[in-house]
C-alpha cells in the first residue's frame, strides 16, 4: 500500500481532473497530482523530454532504464520503460544486459556505452567526468548531453517519488497511449 493517497479524479480540482483524464491511468500521475499547481506543467515537461528532444529516444530509454536500475525500490519506473525502450528500438539483448548492471556489454554500440556509463557517473556521483564527458562530446551535440542531462535528472526526481511513496506496481502503459501526455498539460 502507498504511503501516501493517490488523488482521486473525481475529487480533484478540475485542471487536475482534466488531465488525469488525458493519461493513462497509472499510479505515477495519480500520485504526483497530489501537487495540484505543479501537475499540470510537471506532465508538460514530461511530454517534453519524451517527444520533443534532439536526443535519439533509444539513448534516452536506455538513459531511463539505467537510472531505474541504479536507484534502490525504483522497479515501477523499470517496468514501465521496458516497453517504451522497446516501442524506440532497444532489444531484449539490451534490456537483459541492463538488468544484469552489464551496461559496458557487446550488445550497446560505443555511443550507447558512453550514454550508460555517463547517466552511472551522473546519479552516483552528481557529475561525469571529464574523460566520459569529453567521449560523450565526441557522439553527442552540447544541446542533446543537456537534454540527457534532463532526462536523467527527472527520472532520478521520478524514482525517488516512487521509492518514498512505496507505489504500487501498475502493469505497464501502451507507449503509443503516452502521446496523449502532451495534450494534458494545457
Amino acid at each position: 500500500m502507498a504511503r501516501l493517497p493517490y488523488v482521486d479524479p473525481a475529487n480533484a480540482p478540475e485542471p487536475v481532473r482534466d488531465a488525469l483524464g488525458r493519461v493513462p491511468p497509472l499510479n505515477i500521475f495519480r500520485m504526483m497530482a497530489n501537487a495540484d499547481t505543479a501537475f499540470r506543467p510537471w506532465l508538460r515537461w514530461g511530454a517534453a523530454l519524451l517527444g520533443e528532444l534532439q536526443l535519439d529516444p533509444l539513448l534516452r530509454e536506455l538513459a531511463i532504464l539505467r537510472v531505474a536500475r541504479l536507484t534502490p525500490h525504483a522497479e515501477y519506473e523499470w517496468v514501465q520503460h521496458v516497453p517504451i525502450a522497446k516501442a524506440v528500438g532497444a532489444t531484449a539483448d539490451q534490456v537483459d544486459a541492463l538488468e544484469r548492471d552489464e551496461p559496458e556489454a557487446s550488445c550497446f554500440s560505443q555511443p550507447q556505452q558512453t550514454v550508460l556509463r555517463f547517466t552511472t557517473e551522473v546519479v552516483r556521483d552528481a557529475q561525469a567526468g571529464e574523460a566520459t564527458l569529453d567521449e560523450l562530446g565526441r557522439a553527442l551535440s552540447p544541446r542533446e548531453i543537456v537534454e540527457l542531462l534532463m532526462v536523467i535528472g527527472q527520472y532520478m526526481m521520478v524514482a525517488r517519488v516512487m521509492a518514498t511513496t512505496r507505489m504500487e506496481i501498475d502493469e505497464p502503459a501502451d507507449p503509443g497511449a503516452l502521446g496523449n501526455i502532451t495534450s494534458s498539460g494545457r
